[in-house]
């Protein structure tokens, strides 16, 4: 039976991946993204099947107008994947503050007002499944991603008290915990640093984030794999609270 989707996010890395797999099985997509013209392609070759919308997460009232509108315009929505993410490399000192608030305002903030806006629409048509990409970062921690941390165990906090309030209505909570993988997330190297400051030079941090660059190319983590491993996850009678994915977890 063909299902509806909204995902955030899908401009690139799982997000697009996720929405390129379910159009291709005829499921219905609401793709949200900071730039709709990335997705032109899979409009013109799916039609009606994608919905495309302009959506930064950092925009509380966009997240409801959005997700209101989606529902209204497309009935019921199955599933809700919360994937849009960014992170921002270097120790806590070099960041700065609005690093530091963009990084916590799309990971942890983001995530919790799209939950709240679909909550009420999920109680409504008597439940549904969502999605929260979280990270292996939001289990274990490494020197340089403090704040990225941060925010992954924010969200991952959020989510198993939340779990817990909405499950009386039948609706059911995933946080998908990727390892490392071949996504533009680290394509050409890692993309978005702090500052460096000449102190860390020579520490431990240094090895990994100032190094050699990392290619997409060498990371051991296949994202087709793990999306497919998602779709499986939240179409399952019983959908488990967590779903790690992924055969590493040392960057270095």
């Amino acid at each position: 039976m063909a299902r509806t989707w909204f995902i955030t996010g899908t401009s690139s890395g799982f997000g697009r991946e996720l929405t390129e797999q379910l159009l291709r099985r005829g499921d219905t997509v609401a793709a949200t993204l900071r730039s709709p013209s990335r997705l032109d392609d899979l409009a013109a070759e799916h039609g009606d099947r994608l919905w495309v919308r302009q959506l930064d997460v950092t925009d509380t009232a966009a997240v409801r107008r959005v997700v209101d509108t989606a529902f209204a315009e497309l009935g019921r929505i199955d599933v809700v994947i919360s994937n849009a993410g960014i992170g921002i490399f270097g120790a806590a000192e070099e960041m700065s503050d609005e690093q530091i608030e963009q990084q916590i305002n799309t990971n942890v903030v983001g995530a919790v007002q799209l939950a709240r806006a679909v909550t009420p629409h999920f109680r409504e048509q008597g439940g549904g499944r969502i999605l929260q990409i979280s990270s292996m970062g939001g289990q274990v921690a490494y020197p340089g991603l403090s704040i990225y941390h941060l925010s992954k165990w924010g969200i991952e906090g959020f989510f198993e008290a939340y779990a817990a309030e909405v499950a009386p209505f039948g609706i059911h909570t995933t946080l998908v915990e990727p390892g490392m993988a071949a996504t533009s997330f680290y394509g050409g190297g890692l993309p978005l640093q702090a500052k460096h400051l000449a102190a860390y030079e020579g520490t431990e941090m240094t090895q990994w984030l100032r190094g050699t660059a990392v290619d997409a190319r060498d990371m051991p983590g296949d994202p087709r794999k793990m999306v497919t491993a998602m779709i499986e996850a939240a179409e399952a009678a019983e959908p488990p609270r967590r779903l790690l994915l992924g055969s590493t977890l040392t960057p270095w």
